[in-house]
């Protein structure tokens, strides 16, 4: 029986709700596919921050290291500026394990109405992948004349060919694994920003010539946001840049009905490291505690968990269940329609993996 070593970073707000069902559908789809989890739990987040001055330890990474994937909740707080949770959190984490590919799908589910008008389910059926370490989120730069009337904040995207070629392979790869469009979208502004996007570009370019089965199309961000209402079946496999797929990826969830069924994982292809899995959803403090926040984008993370480790039947099972329990529109949260409380979709979900 293979055993993995999952480390826990609940987090802030819904996170900690969310991830308790997740945990709960994991245990329940072990015993059934004979596998195990040993959780460890880490206390890190915006209340550490509070007590220690910093999101996690200084020897976080070391600490992690060791595991086989991390499981995220989410973090963030109202008292707390963005860019401390995500500088003292989430982007240590993507740098040190080279998680350089986040993959993100959108899919209009049965049961689930899109705000667009008459798409029906799978209408909308396609998976951004966001490079994940470098790019705007980079964070090279700095201030001059801080606090004072002039100040200057200088910030610099870094684009690097080896970055670029490495995610886009990475789409290209997958578009030829799901067997859909077989179609890959490229996602930049280069008419606004000539050097690094350019450079993205060429690498589009050099990476498409590896793949001739693969159509392809480049459109500028705002274009392809246009897109994404207007036309969202046209879409496979699209990949941007660290800001453009963050952006991308929050409007495909809304399209396809709630950003409470956004899954995601912070991948390192080769396996080097542990990937992180986390819903894209945030930690939602206007609903945190009350107990109606969706767990379904954790239970799909936690389900792209297990297909990372290889474990494909039980990652299968894990998401036909969250689907049979969407379709079937009795056990779901207000932000779908419903008014069941997050613990009794969880157990919805463990009730039909049988």
């Amino acid at each position: 029986m293979p055993t993995f070593d999952i480390v826990v970073i609940r987090g802030d707000g819904i996170g900690v709700e969310v991830i308790e069902e997740g945990i709960k559908v994991l245990n329940a789809v072990a015993r059934r596919h004979d596998i195990a989890f040993k959780f460890s739990e880490m206390p890190w987040g915006s209340d550490h921050y509070f007590k220690n001055g910093r999101m996690m330890p200084a020897d976080a990474i070391a600490t992690l290291r060791p595991f086989h994937a991390i499981y995220l909740g989410a973090v963030g707080h109202p008292k707390l500026q963005d860019h401390v949770t995500l500088n003292g959190l989430l982007l240590p984490i993507r740098r040190a394990f080279d998680q350089y590919v986040c993959e993100r799908p959108s899919v209009l589910y049965p049961g689930v109405t899109s705000p667009l008008r008459d798409k029906k389910p799978y209408d909308i059926d396609m998976v951004v992948i966001r490079e994940n370490t470098e790019g705007e989120y980079a964070n090279v730069g700095g201030f001059q004349y801080l606090d004072f009337p002039q100040e200057i904040g200088v910030q610099t995207a870094v684009f690097t060919r080896h970055g670029c070629e490495r995610v886009i392979t990475y789409a290209f790869e997958l578009a030829r694994k799901r067997r859909k469009k077989l179609h890959v979208t490229s996602v930049t502004k280069s008419n606004a920003q000539g050097y690094g996007m350019v450079v993205w570009d060429r690498a589009f370019q050099a990476v498409a010539a590896r793949y001739p089965d693969i159509k392809t199309r480049s459109l500028l961000v705002d274009a392809a946001c246009m897109e994404f209402v207007r036309r969202p079946e046209m879409f496979d496999v699209v990949v941007g840049s660290n800001l453009f797929g963050d952006i991308l990826t929050d409007l495909g969830a809304i399209i396809t009905g709630s950003i409470g069924l956004a899954a995601s994982g912070n991948i390192d292809p080769e396996r080097r490291f542990p990937s992180m899995f986390e819903p894209t959803h945030g930690s939602a403090p206007d609903i945190a505690g009350k107990g109606i926040a969706n767990p379904l984008a954790a239970i799909l993370s936690g389900g792209m968990m297990l297909r990372h480790l290889g474990e494909g039947k039980a990652a299968d099972a894990v998401e036909k269940a969250s689907l049979a329990v969407v379709a079937e529109g009795k056990t779901l949260t207000p932000d779908l329609g419903g008014k069941a409380r997050t613990s009794q979709v969880g157990d919805a979900v463990v009730a039909a993996l049988g």
